[in-house]
C-alpha cells in the first residue's frame, strides 16, 4: 500500500504523534517512555523557549489509513549560525520495519528543509541538546534512560540504506559506584582544593539554590558545552525556562556545586535516581497514578 506523509495540524493529531513511539515500544523491556506532559510542551510553540529560534513541523506516515511512523523536521537557526551550516534537523523519528515508511519520512524532511534554503539533513536530533538525541548502534539489551533514545535495531540498519553515514560517536557508560571512596582519590580531591583554593556548596533550600546559582549554572553549561556537536547557546528565556522547571525537583543532597578563590561557579555536579522503570510503570503518565511511581523514584526510596 502506498504511503501517505501528513503534517500535524491539530492538538489531536500532535496526541497522536507523541503517543505513536508508546505504541511502538509498548511490550519492549528496554524502552522508556517520555512524560507525555513534557512532550506537549515540548512541541508546543507557545510553551518552549526553543522557538525562538527554532522552526520546526511534524509529521505522520499513514499506511491503509493507520500511522506507520512519525517525524519532526526542525531548523535550529541559532546552531547553524554558530557552526556555519545549513542543517535541517530529523527527530523523533520511528517508524516500522518497512523501507518505504522510513524513505517516506526522510524524504518529507528533505523537501521540508529545501524549501527554508537548507542543504544538509542531520539527526536524530531536538530543538537543542536538551532534547534527547542520537539513534542506538549497539547496547539494545540495556534498559534505556529518561534522557536517551531507545530504538529498535532496524533503525540505523534504514538509515544506512538511505544513504546516511554516522558523524559522531556518543557512548553512555554504566559506572558502578563503590561503599567507599578509594583514599587515593580522596587525597588527590583534597590536594586538588587546596592548590585552587577550591570551595564546596551545599543547598538545603531549592529557592535559595535557584536564587544564588541558578542564572551561573546554566551559564557555565554554556560554556563548558560549547564545543559539542552542533551545540545552539540557552538564551536567557531558556535559562529562565529551566531553572523553573529542573531545580525546584532535585535532591538537594545530590547537587553539589564548586566555586573558586573569586566565589565564582567553575563546576556543578547533578544526579539524581533513575526514572525508567516508573516511566514505564505509569506508560509516561501523571495521571491517573503515574505520578506515585515517579515520586516513589525520586523520593521514597533514598537513604
Amino acid at each position: 500500500m502506498a504511503i501517505t506523509i501528513k503534517k500535524v495540524t491539530t492538538k489531536s493529531e500532535l496526541k497522536k504523534f507523541i503517543r505513536f513511539n508508546y505504541r511502538m515500544y509498548k511490550d519492549n523491556p528496554y524502552s522508556v517512555p517520555d512524560l507525555y506532559d513534557d512532550m506537549l510542551n515540548t512541541f508546543n510553540k507557545k510553551k518552549n523557549a526553543a522557538f525562538e529560534f527554532c522552526e520546526a513541523d511534524y509529521f505522520l506516515a499513514y499506511r491503509d489509513g493507520e500511522i506507520v511512523g512519525r517525524v519532526a523536521a526542525i531548523v535550529n537557526n541559532r546552531a547553524n549560525e554558530k557552526w556555519g551550516c545549513k542543517n535541517v534537523r530529523f527527530g523523533w523519528i520511528d517508524f516500522i520495519n518497512d523501507p518505504a515508511v522510513s524513505a517516506a519520512l526522510i524524504q518529507t524532511v528533505e523537501e521540508w528543509g529545501k524549501e527554508r534554503g537548507m542543504t544538509h539533513i542531520a539527526g536524530p536530533l531536538g530543538f537543542t541538546d536538551f532534547d534527547a538525541e542520537g539513534m542506538l548502534v549497539e547496547g539494545f539489551d540495556q534498559l534505556g534512560t529518561m534522557a536517551t533514545i531507545y530504538n529498535y535495531p532496524y533503525y540505523p540498519v534504514h538509515m544506512e540504506k538511505l544513504g546516511f553515514e554516522k558523524d559522531a560517536d556518543w557512548v553512555e557508560y554504566k559506572i558502578y559506584i563503590p561503599d567507599a571512596i578509594p583514599d587515593k582519590h580522596k587525597r588527590i580531591s583534597e590536594l586538588i582544593q587546596r592548590k585552587y583554593n577550591l570551595k564546596v556548596k551545599k543547598y538545603t533550600s531549592g529557592s535559595k539554590l535557584a536564587k544564588d546559582y541558578g542564572q551561573k549554572i546554566f551559564e557555565l553549561m554554556n560554556e563548558a558545552y560549547s564545543p559539542l556537536y552542533g551545540y545552539s547557546p540557552l538564551t536567557q528565556r531558556q535559562i529562565d525556562q529551566y531553572v523553573k522547571m529542573y531545580l525546584p525537583i532535585l535532591d538537594l543532597r545530590m547537587v553539589t556545586l564548586i566555586t573558586d578563590a573569586e566565589d565564582q561557579l567553575v563546576c556543578v555536579g547533578i544526579s539524581m535516581p533513575s526514572l525508567a522503570e516508573a516511566l514505564q510503570k505509569s506508560h509516561g503518565r501523571l495521571l491517573p497514578f503515574g505520578w506515585f511511581h515517579l515520586l516513589k523514584a525520586l523520593f521514597m526510596k533514598r537513604r
